[in-house]
């Protein structure tokens, strides 16, 4: 394998640092959708699509969205892209790389003279992380028809609804239906993304090929005891909801290493009334779960359910259980696959497939069109994290087998 002169990928890192500056305050970076720092950002891509040759434009569901004369010709369309928004204290490239690096693919393919004769829409998804709102995949979902309006009443947690939000930044919730996209007029959905894992570090790969993407769940579940003075309440006999909660997320833990092809994490608490010297009287906490199959995973839930039930019972708490989230895996169309991995080779650059274990954008755009996956190694696996890392030569790589994809896509339509 050669190594490219990585000229294309320091100038992809430079921009992402540049993305990165627009963050909260405090380690990594936190970029919420419909604040403040979302809306900066989107000046700074903006300009990168229209060096790209593309016209950006706002849509109803916060998305920027960037489009080629054939796409605004209505044209059959390829669009690429990712989210924008992160994690509280996440990292430079988790989403970003996605929106960053085919914007400069298609930059160098213009500056080659190379006119690619089909449409082209790059995205910059509002909210995929939900963050914010616990409301995910607004946009994405929006463009595939299957946007919920119920999520519009999601709030923050100081009480502003995802609707007001969306709103005061510009956006049109009423106008959301309106964006689904025409299946047929589709030609699929490209995703570049870090890989969030180590299999490409330990294969010593910079690029690998998405198969599938994996199911997610979650939950919100709320433990109720009773308050009582700390020092005048004996202990037989209390109803303390963080001793039941946590004797809860310890049976997580041990049904999720119990079962292959499972993964889940309690990843928020909340407990009341939060007081040193009080019984904790309520525990709210999160609980994700994900696989690959969707039976291991509705398995798994019920086994972890039905025992915080027997948990609660065991103490006299009360328990209840909220779904708030749901998607199913889904599997990256093969002709893609298969067109990525021509590109790999192409540029010399191995093309072994691997799984995604996070879910994406691609959940909900499969619902619209064929997806694929381009994923590119990140420093031990890390990602959500302030130290997030993937390598110039790494970047250069993925750009180039982008490219070759894009113009072999273009010989494939003629």
């Amino acid at each position: 394998m050669t190594t490219p002169t990585p000229a294309l990928g320091q100038a992809l890192l430079d921009r992402l640092d540049e993305a990165a500056r627009h963050s909260e305050p405090g380690s990594g970076v936190t970029r919420l959708f419909c604040s403040d720092e979302h809306r900066a950002v989107l000046e700074v891509i903006e300009a990168w699509m229209r060096q790209a040759g593309l016209a950006p434009e706002l849509d109803a569901s916060g998305t920027l969205v960037g489009r080629n004369e054939h796409a605004r010709a209505g044209q059959k369309t390829l669009i690429m892209g990712s989210h924008q928004d992160t994690v509280v204290e996440g990292g430079k490239y988790d989403g970003m790389l996605g929106v960053a690096l085919p914007l400069m693919a298609l930059q160098a393919l213009k500056e080659e003279g190379i006119t690619l004769p089909y449409g082209i829409e790059v995205v910059a998804f509002g909210d995929e992380e939900g963050t914010r709102f616990q409301s995910t995949l607004i946009g994405s979902r929006a463009l595939a028809g299957t946007f919920d309006p119920a999520s519009l009443e999601s709030r923050d947690a100081d009480g502003v609804s995802l609707g007001e939000a969306l709103k005061a930044f510009g956006g049109d919730p009423e106008a959301i239906p309106g964006l689904a996209r025409d299946p047929g007029s589709m030609l699929g959905f490209v995703e570049v993304h870090i890989e969030q894992g180590p299999v490409l570090e330990q294969r010593d790969h910079a690029v690998g090929v998405v198969t599938a993407l994996t199911g997610i769940e979650r939950h919100r579940l709320n433990v109720t005891g009773k308050a009582g003075h700390a020092g005048t309440t004996p202990m037989p006999g209390r109803c303390d909801a963080l001793v039941g909660a946590a004797e809860m997320i310890v049976e997580v833990d041990r049904v999720l290493n119990a079962t292959d092809d499972f993964v889940g994490v309690v990843g928020k608490l909340d407990v009341r009334p939060n007081a040193v010297n009080v019984i904790p009287a309520e525990v709210e906490f999160t609980l994700e779960l994900r696989s690959p199959d969707g039976e291991v995973r509705r398995r798994g839930r019920e086994k972890v359910l039905a025992a915080c039930q027997q948990l609660a019972q065991a103490r006299g708490l009360e328990f209840d259980v909220e779904s708030t989230y749901e998607a199913e895996a889904v599997n990256c169309a093969d002709w893609l696959i298969e067109a990525l991995e021509n590109a790999c080779r192409a540029c010399k650059e191995p093309a072994e497939r691997l799984f995604s274990g996070a879910g994406h954008d691609g959940l909900a755009m499969s619902e619209l069109t064929d997806i694929g996956m381009l994923f590119v190694r990140c420093k031990d696996g890390l990602s959500h994290h302030p130290d997030e890392a993937i390598s110039a030569s790494d970047a250069e790589a993925a750009i180039r087998v982008l490219m070759r994809f894009l113009v072999e896509l273009g010989e494939r339509q003629s």
